[in-house]
């Protein structure tokens, strides 16, 4: 299992890039701006040029009321706990020995952003065709129907 702690420190600000690409290096670049640097043009459009490939690139805002989380899982652990200890029919709680052990890992949040960027080959992404921003988008449906409640209970309806 994964913690969220707030870091103490302020979280940077950002702005993630989804890539029509598959990388095989998972760490840091010394030379950042001779991979990549993105342009805007003066018709506000976005581009940049990755490994010699055009890409165009179309930014997607957040919801007014989400924010984005730029996180990283850390070494350290949360003081292990025991799961919830399963009783039996005749309602006796079983040995401490036979509990699980749940161990749970920190994940610090080091960054944050309220829009992202979409890169693509050939012209600017249609976000309705887009599979990123539909996944986007549906996730954001799904969330809000978690978590607001529907105006019969907000009424103080019974059914």
């Amino acid at each position: 299992m994964l913690a969220i702690q707030s870091s103490t420190k302020s979280s940077q600000k950002c702005t993630p890039n989804l890539l029509p690409a598959r990388l095989n290096h998972n760490g840091p670049v010394n030379d950042t701006e001779r991979y990549w640097k993105p342009e805007r043009t003066e018709n506000e459009k976005n581009h940049a040029y990755f490994r010699g490939r055009h890409l165009h690139g179309t930014s997607l805002a957040l919801p007014a009321n989400y924010t984005g989380a730029v996180l990283q899982i850390t070494d350290k652990d949360v003081p292990t706990t025991n799961s919830n200890r399963m009783e039996t029919e005749d309602n006796e709680e079983e040995d401490d020995e036979e509990s699980q052990k749940v161990e749970v890992k920190l994940i610090e949040q080091v960054g944050e952003f309220d829009e992202f960027m979409i890169w693509g080959h050939g012209g600017s992404i249609d976000a309705s065709e887009d599979t990123y921003a539909r996944a986007i988008k549906e996730w954001i449906g799904f969330s809000e129907a978690m978590h607001i409640e529907p105006q019969d209970k907000k009424r103080g309806r019974k059914d």
